[in-house]
């Protein structure tokens, strides 16, 4: 990949912010974090005009919880496409963690995460997307 040079004008409130960026990110250069700011705005493109894209749905719950477990995997089986794979960590005596990594049309996968993070039980959930490409 061939990397081009251009110049870039900014008023100075706004050059704070993007060193602000740089330093709270732990990026290299200012030029990392246009990056990451370019491509984080094609990947939200992405989601907006429902695209395949990739992913991870990640629950926290109480593995106590009478029939959630079996909910969760029967809502996974609804959806066993979309589904690429399960990873579940016991974080401690009551609560487990499950990372579903998932990839197929934004929507779809926004659907899923919403049913299974609206399960009685669970204590906390949160979908990452990111570009399929």
């Amino acid at each position: 990949m061939q990397i081009k040079r251009f110049g870039v004008s900014l008023e100075e409130e706004l050059l704070e912010k993007l060193d602000k960026l740089v330093i709270q990110n732990h990026f290299p250069n200012r030029s990392q974090a246009i990056r990451f700011l370019i491509h984080e705005s094609l990947v939200e493109k992405d989601w907006d005009e429902n695209k395949i894209v990739a992913g991870a749905i990640v629950i926290v719950y109480d593995h106590h919880r009478r029939e959630l477990q079996s909910k969760s995997t029967n809502l996974q089986h609804d959806y066993h496409e979309l589904i690429l794979s399960v990873q579940h960590v016991h974080l401690d005596h009551h609560n487990c963690l499950e990372t579903i990594a998932v990839k197929g049309k934004a929507k779809k996968l926004r659907e899923l995460a919403d049913k299974l993070i609206g399960l009685k039980g669970i204590v906390h959930g949160k979908l990452v997307m990111t570009s399929a490409q």
